[in-house]
């Protein structure tokens, strides 16, 4: 059945927000009362799966959801530094201009997603943007998703760089493309076994169409 949608996280996936990040998250440790991290202490959290991470932070589960909220907010003071990986702004209107449907599923909020699109004149490239409330509970974004549009899983293919984006993708059936240059480290991605792993941007639009060439001639029996 040919892929008719390509659904990408957005943070560490479309947009180079890890600086950004790391600020707000500095800021909020002394409220949430976790340590602050340094960019060597990110480099050794991208080792870690995000289930990892989040029980080496030390914040209840109970104050996540909290968090989340604050980071989002905050998040939003630093739109003007974030900005589309290089070359992914390009990969994207090649998959586009081919036919492809595409749209983004985030735990960022939606506002803050819309913004950074439209600042780098994005915006139109996108079908749709949802944002999702919990860090854990994509897939039922996904699968919600899928519902609304009458597809099934194998018409959607989801691209993520965090072993999260991988776990949800592998609830909801559909193939998942890893990426290497957002958070998590290739080492941990590769663990997590995604159907694609792939190091730029550039390998996205290769990947896509062995999908549709795949789809076009299925293996014979």
């Amino acid at each position: 059945m040919t892929v008719k949608v390509i659904v990408f996280d957005f943070d560490g996936t479309i947009a180079d927000t890890l600086d950004a990040l790391i600020a707000v998250i500095n800021r909020l440790a002394a409220e949430f009362k976790y340590k602050q991290a340094s960019r060597a202490d990110i480099e050794q959290l991208k080792n870690l799966s995000s289930r990892e991470i989040i029980k080496d932070s030390g914040v209840s589960l109970l104050k996540i959801p909290f968090l989340l909220r604050k980071v989002k907010i905050e998040l939003a003071h630093e739109v003007p530094r974030i900005h589309p990986f290089l070359g992914m702004k390009e990969v994207l209107t090649q998959l586009r201009s081919q036919g492809n449907k595409l749209g983004i599923i985030t735990s960022n909020s939606k506002p803050n997603v819309m913004t950074i699109l439209q600042k780098n004149d994005a915006q139109d490239l996108f079908e749709f943007v949802y944002a999702e409330t919990t860090l854990f509970g994509k897939h039922r974004v996904i699968n919600k998703f899928l519902r609304k549009e009458s597809l099934t899983p194998e018409e959607v293919v989801y691209v993520g760089d965090e072993t999260r984006d991988i776990e949800a993708a592998k609830k909801s059936q559909i193939k998942v493309i890893a990426v290497t240059w957002g958070f998590n480290s290739k080492q941990v991605l590769a663990a997590q076994n995604p159907d694609f792993l792939i190091d730029r941007p550039e390998e996205l639009i290769e990947v896509i169409e062995r999908l549709q060439q795949r789809d076009l001639y299925p293996p014979k029996a």
